[in-house]
C-alpha cells in the first residue's frame, strides 16, 4: 500500500503536465495575482480538500440527495467567474472581503483571513472540476467510488494524489508572486497584471461553462498527438500491477467481497450461495429456488445476450448442459440487461434460440440477483455445490478446462461418477481486440474524437473532425445522442479508429423496422448489414488482427446504435 500511495504522489506531481490540466492553468496563473503571502496556500488548501472529497464521495452524494453532477460543476463556474470578477473591479473585491469577515467572525484583515479564506473557495472549485488524465492507479480509485465503495486505503490514494498536484501548483503562484514583487517593471504595473488576470479567469470559467475547454483539448492533440502519452507509463509495471490487484482485492466493503470476489471461509468453500430473486420470467424452464436444488451442483452465470464475451462463453455452458445435466449439474443463466431493450422477454428469448441454450434463464432486470452475488462482471460464472455452498467463480472469458474440472469434483463429491467417463477438452482460442469496449449513449461515452462535443438529448449536425486517434470514433451527420445510445438520422455516418481482428455493433430499430448500414473502409464499400433485431452484430472481420479504420453510413432514420465491442 505504501507503494501504491508513493506512486500516486508522483502521479499527482507529473499530471501539471498532462494536456487535460491546460484548459484550467489561468485559474492556478490567478492565484499568483490579487492576493497575499497566503492566498497560495488557502487554493491548494481548498484544492486537497475538494478534489480527495469529489473523488471518492461524488457519485455517492448524486445518489443520496439527488444533486447532479453538473449542478455542482456549475456551482465552481460561478465561484470562479466571481473571483475572477473581484480581480477586476475593486468593490467585488472589497464585497467578497467583508463576506468572508463575516463569516469568520474576525475584523476585517485583507493580508490575512481574506485572501486565505477566498484561495480555499477558489481552489475548491477548482477541485470539483479537475479532470486529470488519470493512470491506472487513480483509475482503481475512480472505479471503487463509482461502486459506492470506499476504504482507508482508497481515500489515502487520492490524498496522496491530490498532495503531490499541490506541488507544483503551489510552486508556480509563489514563483510568480515573487516574480510580481522583485521586478520593479511588473510591481509599477501590478494592478494592470491583477486586472487581466481577473478577465482571464473568467474567459477560463465562461469556457468551462460552455465546454470550450475539450475544444481547446482537442487542438492541443491534434497539433501534437504524441503530447502527454507518456505521463502514466511509469504506473504500469509489473510491481505496480501486483500491487493494485492486492488492493483490488483487499478493499472489501461486504461479506463478499468487492467486485464480485467472495470471501472464503474455509479452503476452496465461500459460503453459502445467496437466493436467486427474479427480476422478469423464466425461460427454458418454472421458477426455480437455489434451496429447492440441494444435493444439486448449480452453475451461475451471469450474462447478458448483446455482450460479445458473455456470447462467446455461451458454446461452453451448452456443451456442459449437454455433458453433466443428467449426472446432477443445473446452469442457470441469469440475464442482467445491460441495455433497456435486453429487458424484453421476446428479446431475450430469440436470443436464447439463436445460440441454442437448453437450460433454464431467469430475467434478473432489476439487478436483484446479481446485488445479491454482488456481481460486478459479464460474464461471470458460480460453482454451488450439493450443500449450497459457493466453492468456485470465474470472471470473464477463458478458465474452461479449470471450470469444468471444477463442475467434474463437485459432481463427484456430490455421488456421480463423471471423472470416469468424461476428459476435459475445451477448445482454446486467441482473442485479439486491443480496443476496449466504446459506449455510445452519453451516460458512458468517452471515445468521443475530443474535436466534437455531444448535445445531450438534441438532434443535431455533427461536422467531421480533422483527425481521428486510434480507439475513438467520430459522427457525422445529424445524429440524436441518449444515455443509452445515439440514434442515426438518413445518410448519417460514424468513422471508427480501431485496433483488433473482429470489430462488433449492438444496434436496434426504432420502430420495429429493418435498416440498413453501408460498411465502408479506405473508400471501398465492404458490405451491408440489415438490422432487423435488437442484438450484437458483427461489423468487420480482418485478415490479420491490427490497425483499422471502418466507416458506417445508416441508410435508415430509425437505427439505434448502443456499444462497440472487439475481438
Amino acid at each position: 500500500m505504501i507503494i501504491l500511495i508513493a506512486f500516486a504522489f508522483i502521479a499527482g506531481i507529473v499530471t501539471i503536465l498532462s494536456p487535460c490540466i491546460l484548459p484550467v492553468l489561468p485559474i492556478i496563473l490567478s492565484g499568483a495575482a490579487g492576493g497575499g503571502k497566503k492566498k497560495p496556500l488557502g487554493i491548494v488548501t481548498g484544492f486537497v480538500a475538494s478534489f480527495t472529497f469529489f473523488t471518492l464521495f461524488l457519485t455517492s452524494l448524486v445518489q443520496a440527495f439527488g444533486v447532479s453532477a453538473d449542478t455542482l460543476r456549475i456551482f465552481s463556474v460561478v465561484v470562479l467567474f466571481v473571483f475572477g470578477l473581484s480581480l477586476l473591479l475593486p468593490f467585488v473585491q472589497v464585497w467578497l472581503e467583508k463576506g468572508f469577515t463575516v463569516l469568520s467572525g474576525k475584523v476585517p484583515n485583507r493580508s490575512q483571513s481574506t485572501t486565505f479564506g477566498g484561495g480555499v473557495l477558489i481552489g475548491a472549485s477548482l477541485g470539483l472540476l479537475w479532470t486529470p488524465c488519470v493512470g491506472p492507479i487513480l483509475a482503481s480509485v475512480l472505479s471503487l467510488a463509482l461502486t459506492g465503495t470506499v476504504t482507508g486505503s482508497a481515500a489515502l490514494i487520492t490524498l496522496a494524489y491530490a498532495l503531490g498536484t499541490s506541488l507544483p501548483m503551489l510552486a508556480i503562484m509563489i514563483g510568480g508572486q515573487e516574480l510580481l514583487r522583485k521586478n520593479t517593471w511588473l510591481l509599477q504595473r501590478t494592478s494592470q497584471i491583477q486586472r487581466g488576470f481577473g478577465v482571464l479567469m473568467m474567459a477560463t470559467a465562461v469556457a468551462i461553462f460552455f465546454n470550450l475547454d475539450r475544444q481547446f483539448q482537442s487542438i492541443v492533440l491534434e497539433a501534437f498527438p504524441k503530447y502527454g502519452t507518456g505521463l502514466t507509463k511509469f504506473e504500469e509495471n509489473a510491481f505496480v500491477k501486483e500491487q493494485l490487484e492486492d488492493f483490488r482485492q483487499g478493499s472489501d466493503a461486504s461479506s463478499k467481497g468487492l467486485l464480485g470476489k467472495p470471501s472464503p471461509v474455509g479452503g476452496d468453500d465461500y459460503g453459502e450461495a445467496p437466493e436467486l430473486i427474479a427480476g422478469g420470467e423464466w425461460i427454458n424452464s418454472e421458477p426455480m429456488t437455489l434451496a429447492e436444488l440441494r444435493g444439486k451442483v448449480v452453475l451461475i452465470d451471469f450474462w447478458t445476450y448483446s455482450c460479445i464475451n458473455c456470447i462467446r462463453t455461451l458454446p461452453y455452458l451448452a456443451k456442459w448442459h449437454e455433458t453433466y445435466a443428467d449426472q446432477g449439474l443445473v446452469i442457470i443463466g441469469v440475464h442482467t440487461p445491460e441495455f433497456e431493450f435486453e429487458k424484453e422477454l421476446k428479446n431475450v428469448q430469440t436470443a436464447a434460440k439463436d445460440f441454442g441454450l437448453e437450460y433454464p434463464i431467469m430475467q434478473d432486470n432489476n439487478f436483484a440477483t446479481w446485488k445479491a452475488f454482488n456481481n460486478r462482471y459479464w460474464p461471470a460464472k458460480y460453482l454451488i455445490d450439493a450443500e449450497g455452498h459457493i466453492r468456485y467463480f470465474h470472471f470473464g472469458e477463458q478458465g474452461y478446462d479449470e471450470t469444468e474440472s471444477k463442475i467434474q469434483e463437485l459432481l463427484k463429491e456430490a455421488g456421480s461418477m463423471v471423472e470416469e467417463t468424461v476428459q476435459v477438452e475445451n477448445e482454446t482460442y486467441q482473442v485479439y481486440g486491443r480496443t476496449p469496449e466504446l459506449y455510445l449513449g452519453y451516460e458512458r461515452m468517452q471515445a468521443l474524437v475530443f474535436s466534437q462535443k455531444v448535445q445531450k438529448d438534441q438532434a443535431i449536425v455533427y461536422a467531421a473532425p480533422q483527425a481521428l486517434p486510434q480507439n475513438t470514433f467520430s459522427l457525422e451527420g445529424e445524429w440524436l445522442v441518449t444515455p443509452e445510445y445515439s440514434q442515426a438520422s438518413e445518410g448519417s455516418q460514424l468513422n471508427l479508429s480501431f485496433n483488433a481482428k473482429k470489430v462488433f455493433l449492438v444496434m436496434r430499430t426504432a420502430d420495429d423496422s429493418e435498416g440498413s448500414v453501408i460498411v465502408s473502409s479506405n473508400g471501398k464499400e465492404l458490405g451491408v448489414i440489415s438490422v432487423s433485431q435488437d442484438k450484437l452484430y458483427q461489423v468487420i472481420e480482418l485478415e490479420q488482427p491490427g490497425e483499422g479504420r471502418i466507416q458506417l453510413e445508416f441508410l435508415d432514420p430509425n437505427i439505434q446504435i448502443f456499444a462497440f465491442t472487439f475481438g
